[in-house]
């Protein structure tokens, strides 16, 4: 098996995280050939619902779930802190990659410290527990919630109506925005962020098998 059908939602990070994936695999088969059906999923478009509230649901998967559990197409790639907990009945993590950098940030515009931003500067964040942890550095900021894809976010900075942006480091590396001005928050953050999600049919087994050489979950289990 070497051409296989692959899901994904249309962002630019989105779109990135399928290379990362497909370009681990390639070392374990060099001729691995794949289409690719990017598609918006609920979460994409609706960015009238805040996050805040929002429990580990399909929002972002609900389509690309269909498509696996349908037959048209073989597996899915996605953030790992997105996946809904419990996975729908009829599919399985087939893999979670090794990832990279797991804490947030705090971005801000060029030559901004967190001392010189002015009392009730405002920063977006679509997250508490990102909330949270901007106050330990400063209590005296204002949020306001922050949806879309990461240069909708970061475009907020540019038109000023937010002073700072909360993002995941993992994003910035993946974009290449590395060399934005930004600071590493405090406290941990989500479980899996940074890491990649491999999604495939439960009755899968080729592609389960497929898929083993870059699941780190199988090297946290082998003894040393």
């Amino acid at each position: 098996m070497l051409k296989m059908i692959v899901g994904a939602r249309t962002s630019p990070l989105s779109l990135i995280q399928v290379d990362e994936v497909l370009g681990e695999l390639r070392p374990f088969y060099p001729k691995l050939e794949f289409d690719l059906i990017a598609l918006e999923t609920t979460g994409d478009k609706r960015l009238d619902i805040s996050l805040r509230g929002l429990e580990k649901t399909d929002f972002f998967t609900k389509e690309l779930d269909n498509m696996l559990l349908s037959g048209k197409c073989r597996l899915t790639i996605h953030s790992a802190k997105d996946l809904p907990d419990p996975i729908p009945e009829g599919l399985t993590i087939a893999a979670i990659t090794k990832g990279v950098a797991p804490w947030d940030c705090l971005i801000l515009r060029d030559n901004e410290t967190l001392l010189s931003l002015p009392k009730g500067a405002v920063i977006a964040t679509s997250s508490k527990r990102r909330e949270a942890a901007v106050c330990q550095l400063r209590s005296d900021l204002a949020f306001v919630d922050l949806r879309g894809a990461i240069h909708e976010r970061l475009a907020r900075l540019h038109d000023k109506t937010a002073d700072g942006v909360v993002v995941a480091e993992a994003a910035l590396i993946r974009l290449g925005l590395t060399h934005l001005n930004r600071i590493k928050l405090p406290e941990a953050t989500t479980p899996l962020q940074g890491k990649l999600a491999v999604v495939c049919r439960a009755e899968d087994q080729e592609m389960i098998d497929f898929l083993s050489p870059i699941d780190c979950r199988c090297e946290a289990s082998t003894p040393v």
